[in-house]
């Protein structure tokens, strides 16, 4: 082979190599990069599963404490209303006292019940909330990429 033939092979070679030394650069950093935008992706879920979680143990727990606080209270009030059935001194006072319990103890159950389901609508708002943002974060990915 002459030695002009031999320094254009080197040199196609010498190309061929570099060519594909960055080529081999570039897709690992592009690999890199991509990895490290999913694990981002990843925690960033795990994070907004957590809140998610949290949300729902802290509804979970007002939900409790207002059922414990009103079970107490409608307690009370019924031990007040047999104290003051007790010392009624005719069936007429007797039956305006049971009305006026029955009428008081509903109106307190309707007002618990309206209390609950908005506990239960902020809780279930605030437990989607961090889902949503990372379904609308992963939306906005694809919408990038394509």
């Amino acid at each position: 082979m002459p030695a002009h033939g031999a320094a254009t092979l080197k040199t196609t070679v010498d190309q061929f190599t570099t060519a594909g030394n960055q080529a081999f650069k570039d897709s690992l950093e592009k690999s890199l990069v991509a990895f490290g935008e999913i694990n981002t992706h990843s925690k960033k879920n795990l994070e907004a599963a957590v809140a998610s979680v949290t949300a729902a143990t802290k509804g979970v727990e007002a939900l409790g404490a207002q059922a414990v606080a009103y079970s107490r209270k409608a307690l009370e009030d019924q031990v007040a209303a047999a104290k003051s059935l007790a010392g009624a001194k005719s069936v007429q006072e007797v039956v305006e006292l049971q009305t006026s319990f029955a009428k008081a103890a509903l109106e307190a159950y309707v007002a618990e019940m309206n209390r609950a389901t908005e506990t239960v609508a902020a809780s279930m708002k605030e437990c989607f909330s961090p889902i949503n943002e990372r379904v609308t974060a992963l939306v906005e990915r694809i919408q990038t990429v394509q």
